[in-house]
């Protein structure tokens, strides 16, 4: 990979990894569900006029905005709200990675090599003690609800690849047109109209401010344009040479929300961080390159 390719790939991972610090600060003003319902109506409007619908699918198109676009942001946004810090929910995220190589191989049959095996178990290992020092801390909820945004994120990754886009950015694009109703749903459900009504109103002033910028990065930067060069270095180098720069998300977050917010981890955090990123570093290993170049490539970082 040349030297801007791999300038762009990083650059694509602070995007992402400030993309955390984005939805902390709209969450300071939207309750999660209708915030997420906010981000893809922004997206699906445009989308919907000027994007032109995949060659897929419908079953797969709706799948992924089911598993990426509903069931990992309801979880991520829930798992923030409720107090879980922006860097260390940059990190819980990754475990899609291994749990979609979990998920391939029960449902699809997809063969997992004893190398990702090992990935996997060195992963869980490192989530496991990021669990066990959130659940010392009396905070353990909120990194369950991110774990399962990670689990909707995997059962999107493997509705995209059955899905076999000829254009994965436009898949990307209109997963967004699945993901407002079912949110708006939820937020009527759980969040109910007195409080819907409360953000909305408070929307329109100035304290809001910062929330509207989140959003903006959120919708423009982390998706349009992070998503965008992601899948223009995807189409240009195998998965396995690109994937691994995914793994500076998490290093990008963590560092990025103890810097503007404060939130440093504890050792035990560092420690499981650590593991975690190495376990699918492991796990990125691939095989010849023959079959990688052959196999649709796995969104193992789509904009969060």
């Amino acid at each position: 990979m040349p030297v801007r390719h791999r300038l762009i790939a990083i650059a694509v991972a602070v995007i992402w990894g400030v993309n955390f610090l984005a939805i902390h600060a709209s969450l300071g003003s939207f309750p999660p569900f209708l915030l997420v319902a906010i981000r893809f109506t922004l997206l699906a409007i445009p989308t919907l006029l000027l994007v032109p619908r995949p060659q897929v699918p419908l079953r797969w198109l709706i799948g992924y905005g089911l598993g990426f676009g509903v069931i990992q942001f309801t979880f991520l946004y829930a798992g923030m709200a409720a107090g879980l810090p922006t860097g260390l929910a940059s990190l819980v995220l990754q475990a899609s990675g291994p749990i979609t190589l979990v998920l391939g191989a029960i449902l699809l049959s997809e063969k997992v090599t004893a190398m990702q095996w090992l990935g996997i178990a060195v992963a869980v290992t490192g989530m496991a003690l990021v669990g066990w020092s959130r659940a010392q801390a009396a905070s353990l909820l909120p990194f369950l609800l991110v774990l399962i945004g990670a689990l909707g994120w995997a059962f999107g990754n493997l509705s995209s690849r059955l899905a076999k886009p000829p254009n994965p950015l436009h898949l990307t694009m209109w997963m967004s047109v699945v993901v407002p109703l079912p949110m708006l749903a939820l937020s009527l459900i759980f969040e109910g109209p007195a409080q819907i009504g409360a953000a909305l109103a408070g929307s329109l002033s100035m304290a809001a401010v910062p929330a509207w910028v989140g959003l903006a990065y959120t919708c423009l930067i982390g998706t349009v344009v992070g998503s965008g060069l992601w899948t223009w270095l995807m189409a240009r180098h195998p998965a396995g040479v690109v994937a691994p720069f995914s793994m500076l998300v998490p290093v990008v977050g963590i560092l990025t929300a103890a810097l503007v917010l404060g939130e440093w981890p504890n050792w035990l955090e560092l420690l499981g961080g650590l593991i975690v990123v190495g376990g699918v570093l492991i796990g990125a290993v691939r095989r010849p390159v023959v079959v990688a170049a052959t196999e649709p490539a796995l969104p193992q970082a789509s904009g969060v």
